[in-house]
């Protein structure tokens, strides 16, 4: 852990750069075998599984007699996977936008209609262990929002199978296709269509620094992709106040989750600062994935700020991924707050409730995209369409308005446009 004691505007750019992963050396790589999918199909995806997985598939759709593996997992699981659902599916059906008719003018009427995106595809990451929780996050919005294909793909185990768990929560949320694929070739699979695989519009989802390189490709080749993504990250902003031990297990829980993760503590109080520090130490050592936490603290930042309100600036100045108020007052400090992906407010909301159960997507932008971009949403997976209907009544009021402009603009065509219906009127 590195310890900031003074925090001066000169040094912020350092403080809230991340560590630089420059993914460029890879693009080569990746692009050529994405190219491998688009020219070979599944001829390419079996032999990209051979190689980068390990495993030589016989299917890659998860079959019927497969899905009977959602039988293992243990009823104590079945009924957290089922909570949260139920609770990520009451936060997101809210999101629903209602069609108003507005009338700009007497006969002239303008309303908006959200139109679900027809073919999505969800990326599932594998990797040390099963992330389910994903699977809800993603197939709850995109089965409310009324998506007409979701296709999911997500790499098999060694023996070829997927995770019981992953298999529950799709049957669960109500998705069929299910594809053992993996890494860069899912995404292909996804973005060009394959003999198994349908192409998509839209892909979603996490993933290792190859598969971010993949989706960035296919985003520049017509496939829509959810939001940029990067190492997760997690920015505490704390007060006297708060609860040294919490802190330090929320740092923790960051640093879980890899090597790459970011994890900051800013805040006004110097006894706090090292309380937490001696805290995180005491923690670590009971830790059960001790890799990647050891090698995540190494970039993970202690920051005592001058005052409350400076911790408050450097936090909407870094635009977390995560970020957590533990102070006297959290509620009044989240209104200052314009920059950040999720906030969690209070001792005792902890960044795991939004990963998991609380309602809240844990799909959200990193590395700064905060500052600009949304998390996943019911919005993710809809597209608004505008439409307006004018009466020859309404046309007669807007008519001079648009001529007049278009005549402005040189564009006669289009003030035409209007003069031909105007004098069918008259």
């Amino acid at each position: 852990m590195k310890i900031y004691r003074a925090l001066h505007t000169g040094n912020w750019d350092t403080l809230i750069r991340r560590p630089e992963i420059d993914s460029q050396d890879i693009r080569p790589q990746v692009t050529k075998l994405l190219q491998q999918v688009k020219d070979n199909g599944d001829q390419a995806i079996y032999e990209l599984t051979r190689q980068f997985d390990g495993v030589l598939l016989d299917s890659m759709l998860v079959g019927p007699q497969e899905m009977q593996a959602v039988d293992a997992v243990d009823e104590p699981l079945k009924a957290a996977i089922i909570q949260a659902k139920d609770n990520i599916t009451a936060f997101h059906q809210e999101q629903a936008e209602q069609t108003a008719i507005i009338e700009t003018m007497p006969g002239v009427q303008c309303w908006r209609r959200s139109v679900a995106i027809q073919r999505v595809g969800l990326y599932v990451p594998g990797g040390s262990a099963p992330l389910f929780s994903t699977v809800l996050m993603l197939g709850v919005p995109a089965m409310l929002a009324g998506c007409e294909q979701i296709q999911l793909c997500t790499p098999p185990r060694k023996d070829g199978t997927i995770h019981p768990a992953i298999l529950f929560a799709a049957k669960l949320v109500g998705i069929t296709q299910i594809y053992k694929i993996g890494g860069i070739q899912a995404i292909g699979a996804l973005a060009y269509g394959t003999k198994t695989v349908a192409k998509v519009d839209k892909i979603f989802g996490p993933g290792n620094r190859f598969v971010t390189m993949a989706k960035q490709i296919v985003s520049q080749q017509g496939v829509a992709i959810d939001i940029p993504a990067g190492p997760s990250e997690v920015l505490i902003l704390a007060d006297s106040a708060a609860n040294p031990q919490f802190i330090a297990a929320d740092l923790l829980a960051q640093a879980e989750h890899g090597p790459d993760s970011q994890c900051i503590l800013i805040t006004d109080s110097a006894l706090l600062l090292d309380q937490v520090y001696q805290a995180v130490e005491g923690q670590a050592k009971k830790a059960t994935r001790t890799e990647q936490i050891e090698k995540a603290l190494q970039n993970c930042r202690l920051i005592l700020a001058g005052d409350h309100q400076q911790a408050i600036d450097f936090s909407n100045a870094y635009a977390p991924e995560h970020l957590i108020i533990m102070s006297r007052d959290p509620h009044a400090d989240s209104l200052k707050i314009y920059n950040a992906g999720s906030v969690f407010l209070g001792d005792y909301t902890p960044v795991a409730a939004g990963d998991y159960a609380s309602g809240t997507n844990h799909t959200l932008p990193t590395n700064g995209w905060a500052t600009t971009h949304s998390g996943v949403s019911l919005d993710s997976f809809v597209k608004k369409i505008t439409f307006q209907s004018i009466t020859p009544g309404g046309l007669a009021l807007i008519g001079p308005v648009i001529q007049k402009m278009a005549q402005a603009e040189q564009l006669d065509a289009h003030s035409d446009a209007v003069s031909i219906r105007l004098d069918h009127i008259q």
